[in-house]
């Protein structure tokens, strides 16, 4: 494997106690840098254009804002993520690499053109009270945040991390400054430092991929041919980003929890504070899940192909399935340690924490339930993660869309309980999932010889 396996490995294979804490390191920066650069970036605008912008409103509608343009660009992309994944992975597998730069060119301009539309009619005709420079600026953000996604997931499936995590790094350093500077525009000056910078992270990123990609030409839509096309996985990237977006817009828009923010969007403070603060504890368990699925069990799994393909002996192949099952196991059982560790810790000092950030301790209930929910989400991404690795399409379809069906359904039933209950539905979906996701896994695991010489 090329990019961060031989990074890890090389780290790894030092034997000491130095390699092993700079390897976990290195994973935990790389997998958990972008999103944890990005709440951030937008908490240190925040902070800084308290009492610049007027009023301070301001600050919260940009926030907001933005919360809104990620959230919707990563559900209207996911549709289309992992199917290119794959469609990329296919062609270099093939030695097809002229392909993949046309087919990224063929795949941002539908994105363009779809986020562009549809953020157009939202601007006109949801915003008439917005100036026209947030309604140009909303569009403009929506559409770089969308084709963002698309390059971020075609970068990763490449294993381009670090040059990822470099890339946001100047690209947040960028809006941080440029919002700084342009906040004596108000709402509209955060914006348009957020913009600028998102354009900058674009920009860096297109350019390492028409460097790095042959092409015959700049646009084509071989991806869409029924040849290379996997609706499956265009199911399974719209359910699983609606399914973590479900519970969040659920309490935005509940009367009894969401509060008007700007035009048609709308927060609810009581449980947004808590969900952006317990994503922060991902940064240990992606790092194990990281480690874990780029050396130990990419290796064994790229053995027992191998092994299958070459003709290799039935006991080293059954080896190799039990080194991949170990594997699995060893790494959940570590995901779930290093969260429960990482989530006590926020736990105990949460009083402390919010204290800090002038937080009311109302919300270290729902706190301490968004810490358990985000740990079993990590878990949730390593059987998802499995699952694609053996190609499991119909795993894959049952799982994210039990997920998104739960969390909509217990959510649901959690806002009408009442707020002792909050964040319960999130939990209990993903909780359900997982328990089934690891059967599931297993089931797959012990039949895997006989699904693979059968399909073979």
């Amino acid at each position: 494997m090329a990019g961060i396996g031989f990074e890890l490995r090389r780290l790894l294979r030092k034997d000491t106690l130095l390699g092993l804490i700079r390897a976990y390191a290195y994973a935990g920066v790389i997998s958990s840098g972008p999103w944890v650069l990005s709440i951030i970036g937008i908490l240190i605008i925040g902070i800084f254009s308290l009492g610049a912008v007027i009023p301070d409103i301001g600050v919260t509608q940009f926030q907001i804002t933005v919360t809104y343009l990620i959230a919707g660009s990563l559900i209207l992309t996911g549709a289309i993520q992992l199917a290119f994944t794959r469609f990329c992975a296919d062609r270099s597998f093939e030695h097809r690499e002229d392909l993949i730069l046309p087919n990224f060119g063929g795949v941002t301009l539908l994105v363009t053109l779809v986020s562009g539309v549809l953020s157009l009619l939202v601007a006109l005709f949801l915003f008439p009270q917005q100036s026209i420079l947030f309604r140009v600026l909303l569009v403009a953000s929506f559409v770089v945040l969308s084709n963002i996604w698309i390059a971020t997931v075609f970068l990763s499936g490449m294993k381009q991390y670090k040059a990822i995590l470099l890339l946001y790094a100047l690209g947040y350093g960028i809006t941080v400054l440029a919002a700084f500077l342009l906040r004596f525009m108000n709402l509209e000056g955060l914006l348009l430092g957020f913009l600028l910078g998102q354009v900058t992270l674009l920009a860096g990123m297109l350019v390492l991929i028409v460097r790095g990609y042959p092409a015959r030409s700049l646009v084509s839509f071989d991806l869409f041919s029924p040849r290379y096309l996997y609706p499956s996985l265009m199911l399974v990237g719209l359910f699983y980003n609606g399914g973590v977006w479900a519970d969040k817009i659920m309490f935005w828009f509940y009367s009894g929890t969401g509060s008007d923010v700007i035009g048609p969007l709308r927060a609810s403070f009581i449980y947004d504070i808590p969900v952006f603060l317990s994503y922060l504890s991902l940064i240990p368990g992606m790092a194990v899940f990281l480690v874990r699925m780029e050396t130990d069990f990419v290796e064994y799994y790229s053995n027992f192909y191998d092994a299958v393909r070459e003709g290799g002996s039935l006991a080293y192949i059954e080896d190799m399935r039990n080194q991949m099952v170990f594997v699995i196991r060893q790494g959940i059982y570590q995901i779930l340690k290093i969260q429960m560790i990482s989530a006590l810790v926020i736990m105990v000092t949460g009083a402390q924490i919010f204290a800090a950030l002038g937080i009311s301790e109302l919300y270290l209930p729902l706190l301490k339930v968004q810490l358990i929910a985000t740990a079993l989400q990590v878990v949730f991404l390593a059987i998802i993660n499995v699952f694609c690795y053996l190609d499991q399409r119909r795993m894959l379809v049952l799982l994210t869309g039990l997920f998104l069906v739960l969390n909509i359904l217990l959510t649901g039933i959690s806002l009408m309980l009442g707020p002792q209950f909050f964040g319960f539905g999130f939990l209990l979906a993903l909780a359900i999932c997982v328990l089934l996701g690891l059967w599931l896994v297993n089931r797959k695991m012990g039949e895997l010889e006989y699904s693979t010489f059968m399909l073979h």
